[in-house]
């Protein structure tokens, strides 16, 4: 080791530095491709969760609830506590949404005097089912899957909502609402 130059010792040091760096920045990309090994699987994606006693919302009115997310950390403190909009349509349907703007996420607000939900950010408007009324959101309100079970209103909230049930989907909630077969 003694025909070392300064320079080869420079370059070895220079390699060894730029390694250490290299191992330091793969592991968040190493976690984030084996997380869905070291997850067990999809625990908290399938909750049902509930928003509270179906007498908690009247019929004929929109209220505002709120849901821990079932796959939060216990660091995530009080922003694991998220809100939705409960719509009661007759005393027996429900429409439950995401308080999020479909343009950019924003929180929206039920405003009962117009019967509209406003979006602050961009002026986006809908309508009290939830579809696009104005603004720039292509889309309607974000619904969750819900079921109704021993008088307690429940959603699927671990996954994310979508733009609102196909036919086959509200086939399956008004099945999921009716209970199992007898």
């Amino acid at each position: 080791m003694s025909d070392l130059t300064r320079r080869q010792m420079s370059l070895r040091i220079a390699l060894l530095f730029n390694g250490l760096v290299g191992a330091f920045l793969a592991i968040p990309v190493v976690r984030y491709l084996l997380s869905p090994v070291t997850r067990g699987g999809n625990e908290g994606y399938d909750s049902w969760i509930s928003l509270g006693g179906v007498d908690q919302f009247p019929s004929g009115q929109t209220r505002l609830a709120t849901y821990r997310n079932p796959v939060a950390n216990p660091s995530d403190g009080e922003t694991a506590e998220l809100p939705c909009w409960v719509r009661n349509i007759d005393g027996n349907n429900f429409q439950v949404f995401a308080i999020n703007c479909a343009h950019l996420g924003c929180p929206v607000r039920w405003f009962p005097q117009s019967r509209l939900f406003m979006c602050p950010c961009h002026g986006g408007a809908y309508y009290e089912d939830g579809s696009r009324a104005s603004g720039p959101p292509e889309r309607g309100l974000f619904q969750f899957p819900f079921k109704v079970l021993d008088g307690n209103l429940q959603i699927q909230a671990g996954e994310l909502p979508t733009p609102g049930p196909s036919a086959a989907s509200r086939d399956l909630i008004q099945i999921r609402r009716q209970g199992p077969c007898a």
